[in-house]
């Protein structure tokens, strides 16, 4: 008890000594005002850290409080930021606060301050606010050394979006410095003098390097980068599976990418909340986690993405089992290939202790799918494929998933494989085109390769079998090799049947069958037209007989180079579209129509032609003019085809240019297309091709040009043709002109041939002694004794005697020179002197015939022989006797003869001797006068006169001198 009193005592006194301590404390409030503040300047980050204690707390003692902080910029006055900071404070506690500025802090000068108050309501003496704490500066700029130019802030990293502010501080007041960004001028607001203050709003990437950010003053120039980075994102698609129920594997979409040169990529980090573990992953998109050996089948992962800027997380929960995700199958085999059907077989990994895995196993053919089946598989699996085509590729896939809980299937893994050949399973698609030539049938046969589903492998050959229906059996066989689509037939006028046969390296197709009968079918049937659209050309028709078994349309373009083509239609049909791409505006296509009896015979119905689209012609006719007269012209154009046209031909139009602007009946002025006007005539008829242009103008020309019109427009406006008009009465010129010229002609021609009659008859030419009968006989050096006329022979008529003056020029007897060497002059004489004692000119004979000697006279050549004066008169006629001349004559022709060469000697006829006692001449002078008188002899014997000068003999009684001229020449 009495121990029990004393504890009492001793808690009533410490009661007592507390509540004494209360009150005294209570009654007299101790100042918290905060101490020993501290401001720090962080650059990089543009921030400022501050310090500070609260003293006068009690040992153990914690008081939350609230601290006001200020700061003001340039001036204590300019207060640009305040917070209250509340935060629980114990005794000797340091408290931290950091703020960061939008503009750069070295810009200008900044000041902090700072306030406390007790935020507690058991203590109300003290939620009143301290007194402030003296101003702390914050200069930056005594720390930038003498830089002229500086530009804050240096190297700083925003998020592209951000708003920054940039300034510059120059150590002297200058007013003309430029800021540009990316070489775009860039203003802002001057905070002091030296200060210059840029807001950049929404700041945009532009590259990992940076952003250029450059001042300029006349005299220096500074920079800074700006690092724009792309925003954080939060990662996308997180999942986590497992393929061994051993470890997992977790992948992410992870975004924008922010690496810089400035800041290195984005980091991520798995962190498993029932565990606690993490993992730093090393790679930007996936990580692997490695699953407890304790059989943890939950799990909760977070994906922590952050950098310098940002931080972001995702999180998932998932069971184990239910995230299963199995390697792809492996051992694909292809076994027991046919035509049709083959046989697959592929292995499975085990997933831990799942039995079965569910697999799926695809056909694919042409880039499709064509069959999908599911069949469960432990290790081994195996599926029959089936209805497949011959020679065909195929792929085959198989992928597996787990059965129990289906999360995804695994990767495709599969085997190419082709099927086998086999026979062709139709018959080929065939047309023919017959032509009946000189009593036979000419047959064309037309098919389509078989498509490769129907041909069922590559088609070697095709087998025509050509049966004649009326000897069944002639049977021919001919082999077409491939890739041929057609053969030519000649048939005779019996009727035929054509099998035809695709084969391959396996077997045949069935075969198509076509009948030739006697009567080709091609009876002349009326050809219409129709018009092609966009969507082809429209076709009907009547049946003429309903025992068909279906229809025929075949159609080619009108160039017979190009290829026939054909469309089979149903027995029930009488109406078609035909479609093709290979239809082409401006081409004429021709259409037959078709029915095929029951015997396989065609049977034409229908002709029809039209275009796809028509067009204007591209080319005008060649045009004639014909019939020109003063007052009209024809013109034809009728080589001009109107089938081969990108057109129906409706007509032609003549277009006529006259003189004046005034238009013939019939013709209507028109503008052409070059602004000038002429007269247009309309010919509707495309049969039309001749056209006479009346009433013209005689003496004028006029210009013409005929183009033909479709339904579309006419042809081209060529270079017109000109024709000149001629005059009114030149045609009736011409008709008398030219018969009158003719009528001329013809009687210069007859008169021609009139004279050549007279001169024949009345002026023969002179015979050519060369080809005379008489030369046979005489041979040149061979014969020594040349044949000439002998004197006997010759009856002598007369000699004239003519009296010639002495004159001309001599040649002696010992000259050796031919006629042709020497100058004479007509008429030409031949005198005959004696040679013996001759001294001088003398009396002579001269004999001369100018109706023979042509080639004598023309030569004016004549033998002269001179005779001695004291020869008498007497013996005068003894020497000019005939047989003394001719003796004389023959030999000087012997003599010259030998010494000249054979056919340079010209022959003269001389004639019988004329006698110098003739009655009818005048009687020879017996007592001559000098100049001595010449006896002239008209000369017939055949003399040469290339030898006119002969050598002198010993006998020789005779000699020959030159002729005398013409102008000595005197009876």
């Amino acid at each position: 008890m009495a121990l029990l009193a004393v504890v009492h005592a001793a808690f009533l006194l410490a009661l007592l000594s507390f509540r004494t301590y209360q009150s005294e404390v209570l009654s007299e409030p101790l100042p918290l005002t905060p101490e020993s503040l501290e401001v720090s300047i962080n650059s990089t980050q543009q921030c400022l850290y501050l310090q500070w204690r609260v003293h006068n707390l009690t040992n153990h003692q914690e008081l939350k409080m609230v601290f006001q902080i200020e700061i003001s910029r340039i001036e204590t006055s300019n207060v640009i930021w305040v917070e209250n900071y509340s935060t629980p404070v114990t005794w000797n506690q340091v408290l931290h606060w950091s703020w960061e500025s939008k503009l750069p802090l070295e810009c200008v000068t900044h000041f902090v301050r700072i306030r406390s108050r007790v935020d507690d309501a058991s203590i109300p003496e003290l939620r009143s606010w301290s007194n402030w704490s003296s101003w702390e500066e914050v200069d930056a700029q005594k720390s930038l050394g003498q830089d002229p130019l500086v530009v804050f802030p240096i190297n700083k990293l925003v998020e592209e979006g951000s708003n920054v502010t940039i300034c510059y501080v120059s150590r002297s007041p200058e007013s003309n410095i430029s800021c540009a960004m990316e070489g775009v001028p860039i203003h802002g607001e001057r905070l002091s003098p030296n200060v210059f203050a840029f807001i950049l709003n929404n700041v945009r990437f532009i590259r990992e390097t940076g952003t250029n950010i450059y001042c300029v003053s006349p005299s220096n120039m500074s920079g800074t980068i700006l690092f724009v980075s792309k925003v954080l994102e939060e990662p996308k698609d997180f999942s986590c599976e497992t393929q061994d129920l051993k470890s997992l594997n977790c992948t992410w979409d992870p975004g924008h990418d922010t690496t810089l040169q400035y800041q290195p990529s984005q980091r991520y980090t798995l962190f498993e909340s029932f565990s606690g573990k993490t993992k730093l992953c090393e790679h930007k998109k996936w990580c692997h986690w490695q699953v407890a050996p304790d059989s943890q089948e939950t799990y909760n992962l977070t994906l922590i993405a952050e950098n310098q800027l940002r931080r972001r997380s995702v999180s998932i929960f998932f069971n184990l089992t239910h995230r299963v995700h199995p390697m792809k199958p492996f051992n694909v085999f292809l076994k027991n290939i046919s035509a049709t059907n083959a046989t697959m077989t592929w292995k499975v990994h085990p997933v831990g202790n799942y039995s079965t895995l569910l697999c799926q196993v695809a056909l694919h053919g042409e880039g499709k799918v064509i069959q999908q089946h599911n069949v469960s598989v432990k290790v081994k699996g195996q599926y029959f494929l089936s209805e497949l085509e011959p020679v065909t590729e195929y792929v085959t896939r198989v992928r597996c998933a787990a059965s129990n809980h289906f999360w995804k299937w695994s990767e495709w893994t599969g085997q190419t494989f082709t099927t086998l050949e086999a026979a062709p399973s139709v018959a080929p698609d065939v047309w023919r085109n017959v032509k009946t030539v000189l009593g036979s049938h000419i047959v064309t046969l037309f098919w389509r390769p078989l498509s490769k589903s129907h041909a069922h492998g590559k088609i070697l050959f095709y087998n025509v079998v050509i049966e004649n229906l009326d000897n069944p059996s002639s049977v021919k066989l001919l082999s077409i090799p491939a890739p041929a689509n057609g053969t030519e037939l000649t048939l005779d006028q019996c009727s035929y049947q054509i099998h035809v046969t695709a084969n391959n390296s396996v077997g045949t197709s069935p075969a198509s069958i076509i009948v030739i009968s006697r009567d080709p079918g091609n009876k002349n049937v009326e050809e219409g037209r129709i018009q092609g659209t966009e969507d082809g050309f429209s076709l009907s028709w009547k049946p003429q007989s309903g025992d068909v078994i279906g229809y025929v349309v075949d159609w080619s373009p009108q160039d017979p180079r190009c290829q026939l083509q054909w469309k089979n239609l149903g027995p029930n049909t009488t109406s078609t579209v035909i479609r093709s791409d290979a239809f082409r505006p401006g081409i004429r296509y021709n259409f037959r129509i078709y029915e095929i009896s029951t015997e396989r015979i065609a049977y034409l119905l229908e002709r029809k032609t039209g275009y796809s689209q028509e067009l204007a012609p591209s080319e005008n006719p060649q045009v004639a003019v014909s019939n020109l007269t003063s007052h009209s012209f024809t013109l034809s154009w009728k080589d001009y085809s109107t089938d081969s046209q990108p057109g129906f031909i409706q007509g032609y139009h003549v277009y006529l240019k006259p003189k004046v602007e005034q238009c013939h009946p019939g013709f209507e002025k028109v503008a052409l297309s070059d602004d000038s006007v002429c007269c247009q005539y309309k010919i509707d008829n495309p049969e039309q091709k001749t056209f006479v242009v009346e009433n013209l103008q005689p003496e004028s020309f006029y210009e013409f040009l005929v183009t033909p019109y479709t339904s579309v427009g006419e042809g081209p406006h060529d270079t017109f043709t000109k024709v000149t008009i001629p005059d009114e009465y030149s045609h009736v010129l011409m008709r008398i002109i030219l018969p009158m010229s003719f009528c001329l002609v013809l009687l210069m021609v007859l008169c021609y041939l009139t004279s050549q009659w007279m001169k024949d008859k009345c002026y023969p030419d002179i015979p050519d002694p060369y080809k005379s009968s008489v030369l046979s006989l005489i041979k040149y050096k061979e014969n020594h004794h040349p044949t000439i006329m002998n004197v006997n022979d010759c009856v002598p008529d007369a000699i004239e005697v003519v009296n010639k003056l002495e004159g001309s020029r001599i040649q002696f007897l010992g000259a050796r020179k031919s006629l042709t060497e020497m100058e004479f002059t007509k008429p030409a004489y031949l005198y005959l002197l004696p040679t013996e004692n001759y001294s001088g000119p003398g009396p002579c004979i001269c004999f001369e015939n100018f109706t023979y000697n042509q080639a004598a006279s023309d030569s004016g050549s004549c033998g002269h022989v001179p005779v001695p004066l004291k020869t008498p008169p007497s013996q005068l006629a003894l020497l000019t006797s005939p047989e003394n001349l001719l003796k004389s004559l023959e030999q000087n022709y012997v003599n010259s003869s030998g010494e000249s060469p054979a056919g340079e000697n010209s022959l003269n006829y001389v004639s019988q001797l004329a006698s110098p006692m003739s009655g009818d001449k005048e009687s020879l002078p017996t007592n001559p006068p000098g100049p001595a008188l010449c006896s002239e002899y008209r000369t017939q014997m055949a003399v040469s006169l290339g030898h006119a000068s002969p050598s002198p003999s010993e006998n020789s009684s005779l000699s020959l001198v030159t002729l005398l001229d013409q102008g000595e020449h005197r009876r």
